[in-house]
């Protein structure tokens, strides 16, 4: 796949498990591209900040993404709070044709559908185009997470490839639209 791949990690701990299989997932999707991570922990003590620079890129380096690999641990069945005080900073739609893949680690398999039950819903609300399955893995499988991220791959990287290209094509050829008064 062409184009940047950008992840947002949000668990607390910079350089986490976490940001490890995210990170790897990303290059997953990224194929030959770009893959930029975003550790949040990093921002956290801006993330309240709307005059917050580094904030604003972040957001901004989102926005222009092919693709989006979005990554949390399970906190008390769901995502993290830091990474909803992130996404909190999208309005709905604003990751509109956005390409994304939702990603929780959890100690438990009993959290498996939190992915798609709580991570999903709230990218979809803020527009992202999710046409796979989210990714889940446990944290016991954190030291060598390459077969989850391989069944995961050889199912969906087919079905993920034709929407990061469409998003690559209709970021260099936009569509001109004339406004008239």
């Amino acid at each position: 796949m062409n184009g940047n791949v950008v992840v947002v990690v949000g668990n607390p701990r910079p350089g986490s498990r976490t940001a490890a299989v995210a990170r790897a997932l990303g290059r997953r999707v990224a194929g030959d591209g770009e893959v930029r991570v975003i550790e949040l922990a990093e921002l956290a003590g801006e993330l309240f900040d709307p005059a917050s620079a580094a904030v604003a890129e972040a957001v901004d380096a989102v926005r222009g993404a092919a693709a989006l690999v979005v990554a949390s641990p399970t906190y008390k069945a769901t995502y993290t709070g830091l990474l909803k005080a992130f996404l909190d900073r999208f309005a709905a739609d604003a990751l509109l044709g956005i390409p994304t893949v939702p990603l929780m680690v959890a100690g438990a398999p009993h959290h498996a559908l939190a992915v798609e039950t709580s991570l999903r819903p709230v990218l979809v609300e803020i527009g992202a185009s999710m046409p796979t399955r989210g990714v889940f893995v446990l944290d016991a499988d954190l030291t060598d997470p390459g077969a989850a991220l391989e069944a995961w791959s050889t199912t969906y990287l087919a079905v993920l490839a034709p929407a990061v290209a469409a998003r690559v094509a209709a970021r260099a050829h936009p569509v001109a639209t004339e406004v008239t008064a």
